[in-house]
């Protein structure tokens, strides 16, 4: 992957106020909630879905809401410092599979990404009682949610679905007959467009068949991996699809003289009014219209200061509604994102640089701390979330999570941590089509890496206690060892992230002779003399004032 360029940007002062809200300091912890525990092994087979049989590299594996909601009552996010949990969209997705890379495995819609309804939970997912205790369980420990939501596709029209709801595209038999091998020959393609309306409809997405429109070649038209391309962009009315008009536990509704884009806006907003969702990350942004984005997010902050004003005891504070885009492969740099709707971008460049080299590291974190300053001059809006694995790159070296964790935790701007980078989940069964699935496996409860576990714990925490670390000031300190310090007004803190043994570390810039000082990561505590601390270092040394 070609590294995204880093906006030059001239030093200028540090940000003197911590912006209020998600905003400030964003530790966000990214789940795919089928993958992570499983809560309520009563909804595994919602929909007839099942096990494959094989790898289950595609299947559904068993997480839901009620798993995450025994984590949080179990604090394990809290002692990592997060204060937002995103998780992969929730609601209804294509009831059954597709082919899989290269035909190699049946793929199901466990990740969120091929939606069938966006007005109903998945049942895989759980219940509305499940989301809501989950929202609220978070919420009480000032830990906000974010729903990944799509915009620019619904899943593709599998058999199942087609059969389940009537959908009258597949030949005779192809419920009880179809194959991985011959899975696409018993869907009638061909078929005439009074069939194919009973699906989306050709008013509603791009798909090349019998009255539909087929997907263009730029961004905003083009059909993805050859999903359905909702047409956003088209101005003229339209009504429900007949699908979802006739389906029994649908909420969808008919809106008068609504646009494709007016629905989708409705549906996804819907969720931040009835659940006080705190946030979207926003799948393919650079393929549906910026107008699009920016109207969700102006009815999702309407839908949150409602729900908050009905809720007041069940919202973290008043901060209005955040947005995270994918922009692959966006970096560190303000451009024409931040006035749509955006918030933050997902930043492709971390994952890529030299993070265990002390002397890269800290052109790394000069460059961030000059750029995200210089994008929020006059009090603009710009703020990155970086990320060490990805569900659609790769995960990072599982034998150089105790260094690139240290690397993430302590960067300017905002983190994410991918579930399992913090206990070394390893990589799942691989398919030479989608090499990403590999990135996908379950969760490693049985068997986590306790030392790799408790690294990320304490600089998690640390980090939630210093916004100084993602909008302050940063001036490298030494060499040797390699140490740092960030200053965001009152907010002072100096770590050396690969220091052990018996270390001297200068901090007459940050904290003054005679000032006591806690190390963080070793519980150690010290005393400023002649500008420096001495310390025995454990690995690493996060310094913070003692109270």
């Amino acid at each position: 992957m070609p590294r995204p360029a880093v906006a030059p940007a001239a030093p200028i002062a540090a940000e003197t106020s911590p912006v209020a809200g998600m905003a400030a300091n964003p530790i966000v912890y990214f789940v795919l909630t089928d993958r992570f525990l499983n809560g309520n092994p009563a909804n595994d087979r919602s929909y007839g879905r099942s096990p494959d049989g094989d790898k289950e590299i595609g299947s559904f594996h068993g997480g839901d809401l009620a798993g995450l909601t025994r984590r949080l009552k179990e604090g394990y996010f809290q002692r990592l410092g997060v204060n937002a949990l995103w998780i992969s969209a929730p609601y209804e997705q294509i009831h059954g599979w597709v082919q899989g890379g290269k035909a190699e495995f049946k793929h199901y819609g466990y990740h969120g990404y091929f939606a069938l309804d966006y007005t109903v939970l998945d049942r895989n997912m759980g219940t509305a009682e499940e989301l809501r205790e989950m929202v609220d369980t978070a919420h009480a420990q000032g830990i906000r949610v974010l729903f990944d939501v799509v915009m620019n596709h619904p899943g593709y029209l599998d058999i199942e679905t087609a059969t389940q709801l009537s959908i009258p595209v597949l030949w005779p038999e192809a419920a009880q007959k179809y194959t991985l091998s011959d899975y696409h020959g018993w869907i009638d393609y061909n078929a005439d467009k009074q069939r194919w309306a009973q699906w989306w409809g050709g008013d509603w997405v791009r798909a090349g068949l019998a009255g539909y429109r087929e997907g263009g070649s730029d961004d905003f038209s083009k059909q993805l991996a050859f999903l359905p391309d909702f047409r956003t962009d088209n101005a003229q009315p339209v009504g429900l699809p007949p699908f979802l008009a006739g389906k029994s536990d649908s909420r969808a509704k008919p809106l008068p003289n609504a646009t494709v884009r007016e629905y989708l806006v409705s549906w996804l907003s819907d969720w931040v009014r009835e659940y006080g969702i705190d946030g979207f990350r926003c799948d393919t942004a650079k393929h549906v219209e910026p107008a699009s984005w920016q109207a969700l997010k102006t009815a999702s902050n309407a839908a949150l200061a409602d729900w908050k004003a009905r809720h007041p005891r069940k919202k973290v504070d008043d901060a209005p509604f955040w947005m995270v885009g994918e922009v692959f492969p966006h970096g560190v740099e303000r451009d024409d994102y931040y006035q749509q709707g955006f918030d933050s971008l997902i930043n492709f460049d971390l994952q890529d640089r030299k993070l265990d080299e002390p002397a890269e590291l800290d052109r790394l974190y000069s460059e961030y701390a000059l750029a995200l300053a210089a994008g929020r001059a006059g009090g603009r809006t710009f703020d990155v979330l970086s990320y060490l694995s990805s569900h659609d790159t790769r995960l990072y070296r599982r034998d150089r999570l105790m260094q690139a964790g240290s690397a993430l935790l302590l960067a300017p701007g905002g983190v994410q941590i991918f579930y399992g980078d913090e206990s070394a989940r390893p990589a799942g069964p691989a398919s030479a089509g989608d090499p990403q699935q590999a990135t996908r496996s379950d969760m490693n409860w049985a068997s986590p890496d306790l030392a790799v576990l408790a690294h990320w714990q304490k600089l998690g925490s640390f980090r939630a206690r210093h916004v100084a670390l993602a909008r302050g000031s940063h001036q490298r300190l030494s060499q040797m060892p390699y140490s740092f310090a960030r200053v965001l007004g009152q907010d002072r803190v100096v770590a050396a992230p690969f220091a052990t043994g018996a270390v001297e570390i200068p901090v007459q810039d940050v904290f003054r002779d005679g000032e006591k000082l806690r190390d963080a990561y070793s519980g150690a505590s010290v005393t400023v003399i002649a500008g420096r601390v001495k310390l025995q270092a454990a690995g690493t040394v996060l310094l913070e004032a003692m109270d």
